[in-house]
């Protein structure tokens, strides 16, 4: 360890380990996974090139703004600060140095379609007076229920998320084994839930965090159970100015360790070799020595990457099918509405749920369709930020989660628009019609096309039990010792803060090849 100095002249301590000095890494997307293995790997002493098809950098996590209305087109919910925290102390920074943060309370509001609502709060006390409400002993056993959460949450963020085990020889230890089997790792979250709460609303409250993940209760394991520690215990956020200013916060860390950023560059292909990996632009092509991807796997696998190099082991190493039989988590339809006028009725976060809630998660992983009686979220950043919206308007975006692959042409697109309208003013009385001055669409096409996400997933690989730890694509691509993996789509998985990791994650499995002499 070795204090530095950072451009404020504060003290702050860095780690240091193998230096890549000299070698030449392309980063193919800039997302939070990219910019994250920018700034580690520039930091490190590599000379880092990261290539973004679109004007800007964020990848899903975009900004769109109209008539001076501004909208986050992905993440909306700022957890984990903690994460966060690392990722700018690894740089001699701190998050507020770049955006501030408001703590959400309530950390949002439900509404339910037999014309209940919730307030969830943020104070713990209050959250468990809410669950007595509803169910006799339900305030003792949430209270219990956190307790475990928390330990969940410690154990796998410490001994498994952020160290990194992305392979099963990292997990051959007696240390890893035991904490292992403190996490319930098998059974589904609904019945570790059910063991604590009886109530159908209660078990919403504590498992609709699946959302983040792109599960469902029924095929995500009870070890994220851990994702209540994160909603009820570390809190939700937001940043003033929306999520974009935490990307423009991620690229300005980048660019300071020397990282080169280009926008509006598309790459067309990987020619993958024995020593170096070529990194085409369809006019230019530019060599480097590894190659970091923030796009998903499968895009890389099956369009990408060509070459007949010894370094290009066989596609076999995947079997054919493989990325088709991946359960991959939901796509969505997204309205980003400008409404006259003003929302009392929502929150920052809200949520519109069916009591039944399980016939929309059959429409998303059993039976593919559009879901006839929707849940969804609503987002209204501009009753926490005005400055997301002109004077006497709302910014709102709209998110129903729907199965991948399915056809989302204009009729299907309106459907799906009355049927949130519909929704909105029947059970959180709010009329939205006649008031909408701006308007913008996106669903499983632009998912599939802008990002090249399999079926259009706006989530990517479902956090199932399958699709877990090194079950998971981890940083090491298997077709080359030189192409590596970060984002949601690799481990540790979805999210902003864990694709923050994959990044640092990238970034260790860099140094230690090049120690060991990997190519």
């Amino acid at each position: 360890m070795t204090d530095t100095t950072n451009p404020a002249g504060a003290p702050t301590v860095r780690m240091t380990g193998q230096l890549l000095d000299g070698e030449s890494v392309g980063i193919v997307g800039g997302g939070f996974g990219g910019l994250s293995a920018a700034a580690y790997l520039a930091d490190a002493g590599a000379d880092v090139t990261l290539y973004e098809k679109a004007d800007r950098v964020g990848g899903v996590a975009g900004r769109l703004e109209r008539d001076g209305f501004r909208f986050d087109t992905g993440p909306s919910w700022y957890l984990m600060p903690e994460v966060f925290e690392r990722f700018f102390e690894s740089f001699g920074h701190a998050p507020e140095e770049f955006y501030e943060l408001e703590r959400l309370d309530p950390h949002y509001r439900v509404f339910w379609d037999d014309g209940d609502r919730a307030d969830v709060p943020a104070d713990r006390t209050a959250a468990a007076e809410l669950f007595e409400s509803y169910e006799q002993g339900a305030g003792e056993a949430f209270e219990r229920y956190l307790v475990d959460a928390e330990e969940a949450y410690e154990i796998g963020m410490n001994r498994f998320v952020v160290p990194g085990r992305s392979r099963f020889r990292d997990y051959v230890s007696m240390d890893v084994a035991k904490s292992g089997r403190g996490l319930g790792l098998l059974g589904t979250l609904d019945d570790h839930v059910q063991s604590y709460v009886e109530h159908p609303k209660l078990r919403q409250l504590l498992e609709y965090t699946l959302v983040f993940l792109g599960g469902s209760p029924y095929n995500t394991p009870a070890l994220y159970k851990l994702m209540s520690h994160v909603d009820f215990g570390l809190g939700v956020y937001y940043p003033i100015g929306g999520m974009y200013e935490v990307v423009e916060a991620l690229e300005s860390v980048a660019v300071e360790q020397g990282a080169e950023i280009h926008t509006g560059v598309a790459v067309s292909g990987l020619d993958v070799g024995d020593e170096a990996i070529g990194v085409d632009l369809g006019v230019d092509s530019y060599t480097h020595d590894r190659v970091v991807c923030d796009v998903p796997p499968a895009y890389v696998e099956r369009t990408l990457v060509n070459g007949d190099g010894t370094g290009l082991r066989a596609r076999l190493s995947r079997p054919g099918d493989y990325w088709d039989r991946r359960t991959y988590g939901p796509g969505a339809y997204l309205l980003y509405l400008g409404v006259e006028g003003s929302l009392d009725a929502l929150e920052h976060h809200s949520l519109v749920l069916p009591t039944d809630w399980d016939p929309h998660f059959a429409s998303i992983f059993d039976d593919p369709r559009w879901p006839d009686d929707p849940a969804f979220y609503v987002n209204v950043p501009s009753r926490t930020d005005p400055t997301v919206a002109p004077d006497g308007y709302e910014t709102v975006v709209v998110l129903v989660p729907i199965a991948p692959g399915l056809d989302d042409g204009p009729e299907r697109r309106e459907m799906a628009r009355e049927q949130v309208l519909d929704a909105l003013d029947e059970h959180a009385d709010v009329d939205l019609r006649g008031r909408i001055r701006v308007e913008e669409s996106v669903c499983i096409s632009e998912f599939a096309n802008r990002f090249n996400r399999p079926q259009g997933t706006a989530l990517g690989l479902a956090h199932t039990l399958f699709q877990t730890g090194p079950l998971r694509p981890g940083p090491r691509s298997p077709l080359s010792d030189r192409l590596y993996y970060v984002g949601g789509g690799a481990n540790p998985g979805i999210g902003m803060p864990m694709c923050l990791l994959s990044g640092e994650h990238a970034t260790d499995a860099i140094r230690e090849d090049v120690a060991g002499g990997v190519v």
